[in-house]
């Protein structure tokens, strides 16, 4: 059980990693807005996921609605759609942390690291919101299909990058109410390293015929 119980908006929390994540953090006794464009959709995978956590908060909405209601809003968008969805919600996004999963694959090559002319689609991100948002990259490397399982313990770390030091333990807490490690990496810049990190484990998966390859930080205490 979290310590403290937030009130997190997932939008894109439709797909995969979404679900995981808003489930994860639900059971851990936060409130959890699924926030999708079609919010009938989004209501729809509240109520599927709710069985899964008997007796937490998780509801459906609007991506600004679920933003507006929340303390830390989540991106877990495709790529394609990230920043036209950041700046539908921005309003909503002033004092809070956005946490953004963003990964920027180019279909069809995805196992091959195809970087924007900014070298970090994050980065473009905080610039677009400015200094009112505090944007922190995470969660871009944790396989989807481990998250939406309660019972399985994922030994893959998450890095975290912000420009605030603040933000970036914020969301370290939140990775461990997930059941995942959270590692403060610096600032936003470092989040190149770990959006480049997924084509690399999509190449690692298909060459070895594993389904969820990770990474993990050695050395720490």
């Amino acid at each position: 059980m979290s310590s403290e119980s937030k009130a997190i908006a997932v939008i894109g929390g439709t797909g995969a990693e979404g679900r995981g994540l808003a489930l994860r953090w639900a059971a851990a006794g936060h409130q959890v807005i699924i926030g999708s464009r079609d919010a009938e959709r989004a209501r729809a995978a509240a109520r599927e996921l709710a069985p899964k956590a008997p007796g937490a908060s998780i509801e459906g909405a609007g991506s600004v609605e679920a933003a507006r209601k929340a303390q830390i809003v989540v991106l877990t968008v495709p790529y394609a759609a990230q920043l036209e969805t950041a700046l539908r919600i921005k309003p909503q996004l002033a004092g809070k942390i956005l946490v953004d999963v963003t990964v920027p694959l180019v279909p069809p090559k995805v196992s091959r690291v195809q970087l924007p002319d900014e070298h970090s689609c994050v980065v473009r991100v905080q610039r677009e919101l400015g200094e009112d948002v505090q944007v922190v990259s995470a969660f871009q490397n944790v396989s989807a299909h481990k998250l939406a399982d309660l019972g399985h313990r994922i030994a893959c770390d998450v890095l975290v990058c912000s420009d605030s030091k603040d933000a970036r333990q914020a969301i370290v807490a939140l990775a461990k109410d997930a059941g995942l490690r959270g590692i403060d990496a610096g600032p936003l810049a470092n989040s190149v390293a770990a959006e480049a990190l997924t084509s690399l484990l999509i190449w690692i998966n298909r060459t070895y015929k594993v389904p969820d390859a990770g990474v993990a930080i050695t050395g720490l205490p």
